[in-house]
Parts: C-alpha cells; structure tokens; sequence
C-alpha cells in the first residue's frame, strides 16, 4: 500500500497524490504550496525546489529516493523563467545523484492556486 500524507499534498479535485502500476509509481503534479500555511514562494525558483521537494517525500515514504525518477514533467506559466527553473531542478537533482531523468516542460496558460509551476514525476520500482 503507498503512503501519502496529508501534510504534503493540496488535493484540488478527486485524483490520487500517488499510484502504482508493476514497478513504476506515478506521482501527480505538485504545486509548490505549503497546506497548513498556505504560503506559495513568489520566486519561481523557490517553487521549483518545493514541488521537487514534494515530490521527494512522496517517495521517501515508499522507501524510494530521486535516484528511482525516470520522468518528470514540469507546466509553467513563466516560459521565460526556464533559465532559473533549470537551475533549480539541477541544484535539487545534484545533491542526490549524477544522472538526470527524462524531461518534459510545457508551457501553461494557468495553474491551480495561480502558482508558477507544478512538476509531476514516474518513479522505478528497482
């Protein structure tokens, strides 16, 4: 059974924050807000790192780690940040492992909570 806990995801409609099919895990978009705060970081760098950061609990408590991401897809609303959204996304997956996972970034007209960015992911069971 997956776990998920309640301090890490806003659900903003009737979806699973986390699924299994055989030995992939798909992870649902995460917003870059916290849901007892409700604080969403204004820089769009800082958003990056906290959808990431949600994305890596989400897998540390299924005894896995951002060494298991094979994909990631990222939608923002700041096609122009994607400098600084790269930056980020290298700094985070830097300091836990030396590969990459394969990457999508689309460009949205909007996003829930009027956040920036929200970054889904497909995990390896391996």
């Amino acid at each position: 059974m997956l776990k998920t806990k309640n301090i890490l995801n806003t659900v903003f409609g009737p979806y699973s924050s986390i699924r299994q099919a055989n030995n992939l895990l798909f992870i649902s978009g995460q917003i870059p807000i916290n849901k007892n705060t409700k604080i969403i970081p204004k820089c769009i760098s800082e958003q990056t790192t906290l959808a990431l950061k949600k994305i890596n609990l989400l897998l540390l408590e299924n005894q896995l780690s951002v060494k298991n991401i094979i994909k990631i897809t990222i939608f923002t609303t700041k096609m122009d940040k994607l400098k600084e959204i790269n930056l980020s996304y290298q700094n985070f997956f830097n300091k836990y492992t030396n590969r990459y996972p394969a990457r999508s970034c689309v460009g949205v007209s909007e996003l829930p909570e009027k956040v920036c960015i929200e970054i889904e992911a497909i995990a390896s069971i391996f």
